[in-house]
């Protein structure tokens, strides 16, 4: 019992003594290290400021802030810790060691994290862009630093790792969608009016208002004249525009008493006396 009343008030001693030798110097460690806080801060938010001025991707800008704070209060931290007398140099040494294994650990993480600052620096996409990649395809409608969002026409959310992004085959047609269709009629019609029918048909419709529709030939069929009509449509509605199109060039092509062609074969059949009758 004895012993440890001795090791408590050795362990007491001791604390009394470390106030007594380093109390203005863990006063000095505060008041530096709250000064660093509000500095730190300060800081921050003017640099926020300056990038939104600079009308920077509001995702880089807030990056860089937190970047500017975060290294503000690791160099007062330093200055804290030197003003009480405690060496940082074992400590720099246990964060490099530390930052080594947790940079292996979270492989995946960073380079999500670092595929991201590469999108919002060199911006191959914007919020609003169409973007296909690895397959995946819609708008796009949130750019963070591990990850992007799409939004296809179903409203269904896509999250695609930023590191799947970086380095891929990337595809953005801005806001709009390329749509075809092929438009198949009888060899008897005027392909002159075929061609204005159609056109006619997408001014109605609204579609291609941003770029010209592109009507031509595409091939002759077995039955008839295959048109290939491309135009460009607002992606968050293709297919509602895409159908809507399909259906007013079918009823245009009937008022203009244009025929669209069904496949039709020709059978010959032979009789016993080896006549032949056509069906």
């Amino acid at each position: 019992m004895q012993e440890e009343i001795q090791q408590v008030e050795a362990i007491y001693n001791s604390i009394v003594q470390f106030f007594v030798n380093y109390s203005f110097q863990l006063v000095g460690a505060l008041i530096v290290f709250l000064i660093g806080m509000f500095v730190a801060s300060k800081v921050s938010a003017a640099t926020l400021k300056l990038c939104e001025k600079k009308s920077l991707d509001i995702t880089l800008s807030r990056f860089i802030a937190s970047f500017v704070k975060i290294v503000i209060l690791a160099g007062v931290a330093i200055i804290a810790l030197g003003k009480i007398g405690i060496s940082v140099t074992p400590f720099v040494a246990a964060i490099g060691a530390i930052s080594l294994g947790a940079g292996l650990a979270v492989q995946g993480l960073l380079s999500n994290y670092g595929a991201g600052l590469n999108i919002i620096i060199t911006r191959p996409f914007v919020v609003g862009d169409t973007i296909t990649v690895k397959g995946e395809t819609g708008l796009v409608d949130e750019v963070h630093l591990a990850y992007t969002v799409l939004k296809d026409e179903d409203d269904v959310r896509i999250t695609i790792p930023n590191r799947h992004i970086v380095g891929e085959i990337l595809h953005n047609s801005a806001a709009n969608k390329l749509a075809e269709t092929t438009v198949g009629v009888s060899y008897g019609s005027d392909p002159e009016t075929v061609v204005k029918v159609l056109q006619s048909v997408l001014a109605e419709q609204g579609a291609s208002e941003t770029r010209e529709p592109l009507i031509g030939i595409d091939n002759f069929g077995d039955s008839g004249i295959n048109f290939m009509v491309r135009f460009w449509v607002p992606t968050e509605h293709f297919h509602e525009t895409r159908f809507r199109v399909n259906g007013a060039i079918f009823q245009a092509l009937t008022d203009a008493n244009i025929s669209i062609p069904f496949p039709q074969r020709e059978v010959r059949l032979l009789d016993n006396a080896g006549e032949v009758a056509a069906y």
